[in-house]
């Protein structure tokens, strides 16, 4: 489903040095290729344009950061000469059209600064998430080969600093490549050591370097390249385009977020995912936004008001987050005493994403916030969403568990095993029709056969998402959990995600996880694990019985839920989704490897001992 028609629209809507005569070009699918013959450039979309269009006193971007105590904002005018100096300060180190710089930082203006330099000068940017381990970062320095490497000397946690400058420096020991540059962001709160003759301090690269205009650049060039967190062996480096992610990202602003130029979006999340591509630098500029850059988290920084003080302060119109940054302020604050304390009267619009969202944690927030609180759905290779509910077109029901219908331009279908469709409210593999819409991902970065193999291979003629879901009727999509959560009980195939929903429904369960544990009779076994809310005084295994009672009601002896034990805490990706795969492979006594964008890794040690408690696993097998 093509919808050329759509996209031609759309992209009259953008700048072109050179406008598009072919909209769509499916000659070599799946390489699909939308509006091959443009030529246009993501940095001047994004603050040139906006300057032109008379924006240059608006505020482009606010940088918040309790951690910190820090706060700055950038007009678009400031944001684009502090944009064009540090694209000067890249020229001035060889760095040209095609080339790729990596950036290694921290939530922090400058690094949206270098994303936005790079696109200036038609440059391949990666951004890799501060604080990644030093192995998975030499990964991608080796597959990405950048020229120049951009980073800070720390990141700050609410506890800690996290020195970035020595993890980079063992990661360019362990690499076979090498850069050339380092450009290093010395923080005040920890100052790196430099290397001579490679590392240089931000500051004195600016200084020294001159403003530079925008490079002209085929619609089809690279823009960045993002690889895929939580993959095991070699990363999967997914590849955005520059004219198909202008034309998306614009048109999904106001078609699906319902944003209009001026008012302030914040996307919670961090550079380094693809919602901070997407929907923190790119996205908003596009569209003539203000951008939140926010440098802290959803409690402890200092409490669970912090996101209300942020609204109030800034007058936000739409806040996207995560569900778990919604679960952990339900858990610290359930009554919500702490709205009460601000003024949301410019709040429009809540949007979750990044995984399920549970419908205890979707009623929580519709209680307490009284807007729209729209669960959509999408993939780091989408690259913006493929199921929403589109509030800048209508505002159709919102449905408990279900991200809505797919946005137009997406073709979602459900399929069984042997590539036929399933019957609505049946479990299936969740596809998209070829050819995907403007904005996804073109390829993989120097692995052509690994993107057909890894995505187009199973369902021909279909992107393969991984997960797994049901359509209802109506249309409306349900994601249940991944292709691997769907567990098999006595050749029953059981949804892991829906047993999670039937658990969040118990009154002191503030988060919780069901995996499935091997079963020498049974094939396999839910389990599940349940973080309570702050206060609860009654006794864990009072809550598990009562938790275990409610799925045999609601999904019946079938499921053979008895296995269910109450934890601290769950471990996480920093950007919040949960480690079911690690949680299982513990659980079963596999051999299993530290996720490198774990949160924290003490929580498995805790996790392994609750499990032990449980007879799991039945012979230890230690991490590798």
């Amino acid at each position: 489903m093509d919808n050329s028609g759509l996209w031609q629209e759309a992209a009259q809507d953008i700048y072109w040095y050179r406008k598009p005569g072919i909209v769509l070009d499916s000659s070599r699918a799946p390489f699909n290729r939308w509006f091959p013959d443009g030529v246009t450039n993501a940095c001047y979309n994004a603050l040139d344009l906006q300057v032109g269009q008379g924006r240059g006193e608006q505020t482009a971007l606010i940088y918040d950061s309790p951690v910190t105590a820090t706060k700055r904002q950038y007009t678009y005018t400031q944001l684009l000469a502090e944009v064009a100096r540090f694209a000067g300060a890249l020229a001035d180190r060889g760095v040209v059209k095609g080339d790729r710089v990596l950036i290694y930082m921290p939530m922090v203006p400058e690094a949206a600064i270098a994303m936005l330099a790079c696109a200036r000068i038609g440059a391949i940017h990666s951004v890799v998430f501060g604080g990644f381990a030093s192995n998975e970062l030499a990964q991608r320095i080796d597959d990405a080969t950048p020229l120049v490497i951009v980073a800070a000397s720390c990141g700050v946690e609410p506890s800690r600093l996290v020195a970035y400058k020595p993890l980079l420096d063992h990661a360019i020991e362990l690499a076979q490549h090498k850069p050339e540059y380092c450009i290093i962001l010395q923080r005040p709160l920890l100052s790196a050591q430099m290397v001579e003759g490679r590392d240089l301090d931000w500051l004195q690269v600016m200084d020294e370097a001159q403003p530079v205009e925008c490079v002209p650049v085929d619609a089809n060039d690279p823009l960045y390249i993002l690889y895929t967190s939580g993959t095991t062996g070699q990363p999967k480096g997914v590849v955005r385009d520059t004219g198909g992610s202008i034309v998306a990202l614009k048109w999904s602003m106001k078609a699906v977020y319902n944003v209009s130029p001026a008012d302030v979006y914040w996307a919670a999340s961090d550079v380094g995912w693809v919602v901070g591509h997407s929907y923190i630098v790119y996205g908003p500029l596009f569209a003539g936004c203000t951008t939140v850059m926010y440098e802290g988290k959803p409690v402890g920084t200092p409490d669970s008001g912090a996101y209300w003080r942020v609204i109030e302060e800034y007058k936000v119109s739409v806040l996207f987050t995560a569900p778990t940054a919604f679960r952990a302020i339900k858990k610290e604050d359930p009554q919500g005493q702490h709205l009460a304390k601000y003024d949301l009267s410019n709040f429009r619009a809540l949007f979750l994403a990044g995984e399920r969202c549970d419908p205890h944690t979707l009623g929580w927030a519709q209680e307490k916030l009284q807007v729209p609180v729209i669960d959509h759905w999408w993939q780091t290779e989408t690259g913006w969403p493929v199921c929403s509910n589109c509030l800048g077109i209508e505002q159709l029901p919102i449905v408990a568990g279900s991200p809505a219908r797919a946005v137009p331009g997406y073709e979602v279908r459900v399929l069984g095993k042997d590539g036929t469709a399933v019957a609505a409210g049946d479990i299936g593999a969740l596809v998209l029709k070829t050819p995907l819409p403007p904005g996804t991902f073109i390829t993989l970065w120097d692995a052509p056969e690994r993107f057909v193999e890894a995505y187009f291979k199973t369902f021909p003629g279909y992107y393969e998402t991984g997960d797994a879901g049901y359509m209802d009727e109506n249309g409306y999509v349900f994601v249940m959990s991944r292709t691997d959560d769907v567990i098999n009980v006595a050749g029953h195939r059981l949804s892991t995600g829906a047993m999670e929903e039937v658990l969040f429904d118990d009154e002191d369960v503030a988060e919780c996880a069901v995996i499935g544990v091997a079963d020498p009779i049974k094939g396999q076994l839910p389990l599940g694990l349940l973080v309570l809310n702050s206060g609860v005084t009654t006794p864990p295994e009072t809550i598990t019985a009562r938790t275990i009672a409610l799925v045999r009601d609601r999904i019946g002896p079938v499921a053979g839920f008895k296995l269910c034990t109450v934890v601290e805490r769950l471990p996480k990706t920093r950007s919040g989704k949960l480690l079911r795969g690690t949680l299982r492979k513990i659980a079963d006594g596999d051999s299993w490897k530290m996720p490198a964008a774990i949160d924290d890794p003490a929580v498995l040690d805790e996790i392994a001992v609750a499990l032990k408690n449980m007879g799991y696993p039945p012979d230890e097998t230690p991490a590798t």
